[in-house]
């Protein structure tokens, strides 16, 4: 008998090249997208001392911050034995591996177990309805909720917005990003099981777009300088591509957010850095 771990393995691998997030700027808030054109327009053009004076108000971009995480493993029946104990704590290195050089780091405070078979789909109604019955912590707490079944994405993940002070939790009970469980190291998903999709979603609740965000090689694109302009999202991890050859750069695909496979990553640019420093300075931090 073909063990039917491979069978899976085999499955989900079809279902899921190329990698595909939901997060993008249809899902962003208006008052999201005014913060980073202004970020991104006083970066372009404004002088040393508007940015001086924009990096006052945004707090130490140097700074270290340290984020609470709640992981939620929830699986169908028939998939939870796919989970094992080990993954979270694996996952939670890979994603403290990936951030140490970028002034974020994340403490596991909780991890929370469900077998729920439409919670595992994540779909509709029941996704919000897992939300608010499993979300821990406040708006500055990530919650990822790692889905054994989740459709037509490996992963998406809310933006940050301005929810006021002192919100009440139902405010933003759909804050957090949802991933496929095995995506998570010694996943099923052969290519995306090194743990850099909950990377690639974590950097969108800190308020990163995809670097080919827009599909042009005209605009403002992800509104950060220093991603190359990029056309078409990266499938796999080839030697090099130019989807916009006029800007004289090859497209980005060593960056966190774009599409390539788990190995292909290397990491963020330093605006990139400075932009989810000033997000979460801006709207989750003090919450």
């Amino acid at each position: 008998m073909i063990n039917h771990i491979l069978l899976a393995s085999l499955g989900l691998l079809a279902a899921a090249k190329p990698f595909d997030c939901g997060t993008d700027t249809a899902h962003a808030s208006d008052d999201f997208l005014k913060s980073i054109s202004a970020l991104y327009e006083d970066n372009k053009n404004g002088s040393p001392a508007a940015r001086a004076a924009l990096a006052a108000r945004d707090g130490d971009n140097n700074s270290h911050i340290e984020v609470d995480a709640v992981f939620h493993i929830v699986a169908k029946g028939e998939h939870k034995g796919d989970i094992s104990d080990s993954m979270p704590a694996a996952q939670l290195d890979s994603l403290n591996e990936s951030y140490k050089d970028y002034g974020f780091s994340f403490n596991l405070v909780n991890v929370t177990w469900t077998t729920n078979d439409q919670w595992a789909v994540g779909e509709g109604d029941s996704d919000l309805e897992m939300k608010k019955a499993l979300r821990q912590g406040t708006y500055r707490t990530l919650n990822i909720y790692f889905q054994t079944d989740i459709g037509h994405v490996l992963g998406r993940c809310t933006l940050p917005s301005s929810v006021g002070s002192n919100a009440d939790p139902s405010v933003y009970a759909n804050d957090g990003c949802n991933v496929n469980a095995n995506t998570m190291p010694e996943g099923l998903m052969d290519g995306f099981n090194k743990g850099k999709t909950a990377v690639h979603e974590t950097g969108h609740w800190l308020g990163l777009l995809h670097t080919f965000e827009g599909k042009s090689c005209d605009g403002p694109g992800d509104y950060i300088s220093d991603t190359a302009q990029e056309k078409e999202s990266t499938e796999g991890c080839p030697e090099s591509k130019r989807t916009c050859p006029d800007s004289g750069q090859d497209d980005p695909i060593h960056n966190y957010m774009d599409y390539s496979i788990d190995s292909c990553y290397t990491g963020f640019t330093p605006l990139q850095h400075d932009r989810m420093h000033s997000m979460y300075n801006m709207y989750r931090d003090g919450h």
